[in-house]
């Protein structure tokens, strides 16, 4: 596995302050968004062994590292702090927006029913919005590995919370073997609700299956998308159609996506008019969190203020946000460039 610095700070001395440019966070994975002192704590509270965070070398350790976090998960009160701590590290970080990838599968056991379990979500999430001051959606998202009647499922119950909490419908796991044509019934009941689509696609496969998230899924943003630098044909089309990628650039490194950092397509996507937000993924198993991954795609990536500024707009602009979210955001964005 890569090994990626981003401990030390990129910031320079004089430059515009990342923390303070407003900015949405559409790709983040809600149990991979833990401190690692609170799986820490959590795991000495329960008398369990702390589950690897590092030293996935591919993406089936990666998945499995991910599914350990749910050991602590199963205590109630833990998701209680997960959410919380979650907000408030977003809050802290310039994030006025966050869409969080929720799996109601993971708690149906603990909570009895899968609209029992996104309930819960939603009102801890309503809670730490109000406690820490940024406006949330949630993203049910199906397992691309699981059942397709249990992605009919997910699509169902997310319906049935839209406009209460849930803005979008998610697709994630393992691309390979698992193509987006699959899951079109699903995604068809949650656009026919008036929830975006936003699958993960051209990850771990080609353009090919970005073309299958736009073409099939009706995708009203892609998660990752990044080889469809690959298929310039596909790139012109992004561009054209506006459809935004929400990109993770460390992520994509430490899962092979692409050789180093400094090879991320992000700039060349941009240069080409393809809309991209920045963001963290899985801050836990990576390492930084969204403000990092700014500061990242400033000094290692080469993009300016105003190529970040637009990141940050299109963070929150492509989503079903608040009016209001969007029009304070717009604002304070500008001056931030002023």
């Amino acid at each position: 596995m890569t090994t990626v610095e981003t401990t030390r700070p990129l910031t320079e001395i004089g430059a515009r302050d990342l923390r303070e440019l407003p900015k949405g966070h559409l790709h983040l994975h809600l149990e991979a968004a833990m401190r690692p002192a609170t799986l820490f704590e959590m795991c000495e509270q329960l008398g369990v062994d702390v589950p690897p965070t590092s030293g996935f070398v591919d993406f089936s350790e990666f998945g499995a590292c991910y599914l350990a976090l749910l050991t602590v998960l199963r205590e109630p009160s833990n998701l209680d702090r997960l959410v919380d701590e979650v907000f408030e590290d977003q809050a802290a970080q310039g994030v006025v927006y966050v869409e969080l990838s929720v799996s109601p599968t993971f708690y149906r056991e603990v909570y009895g029913s899968l609209s029992a379990a996104l309930a819960r979500l939603i009102a801890l999430a309503e809670a730490a919005s109000a406690a820490h001051g940024i406006a949330f959606g949630l993203m049910p998202t199906v397992d691309r590995m699981a059942s397709i009647e249990e992605s009919i499922e997910v699509a169902r119950v997310a319906v049935e919370f839209a406009g209460r909490g849930v803005v979008s419908l998610g697709l994630a796991s393992d691309e390979r073997g698992y193509p987006c044509r699959d899951f079109a019934e699903a995604f068809a009941i949650a656009k026919a609700a008036g929830l975006q689509a936003a699958p993960h696609a051209g990850e771990l496969v080609g353009p090919e299956s970005v073309r299958e998230a736009l073409d099939d899924l009706k995708a009203d943003r892609v998660l990752h998308g990044v080889r469809a630098v690959e298929e310039p044909a596909l790139v012109a089309e992004l561009a054209e159609r506006g459809v935004p990628l929400d990109v993770c650039p460390t992520s994509n490194v430490l899962l092979s996506v692409v050789p180093e950092l400094g090879a991320h397509p992000l700039p060349l996507l941009l240069e080409a008019g393809v809309r991209c937000s920045i963001n963290a993924d899985d801050p836990l198993l990576f390492g930084p969190d969204i403000l990092a991954e700014y500061e990242v795609c400033r000094s290692v990536l080469g993009l300016g203020d105003e190529q970040l500024a637009a990141c940050a707009w299109t963070s929150i602009e492509t989503t079903l946000a608040p009016d209001a979210v969007k029009a304070a955001a717009r604002e304070r964005i500008d001056a931030w460039l002023r």
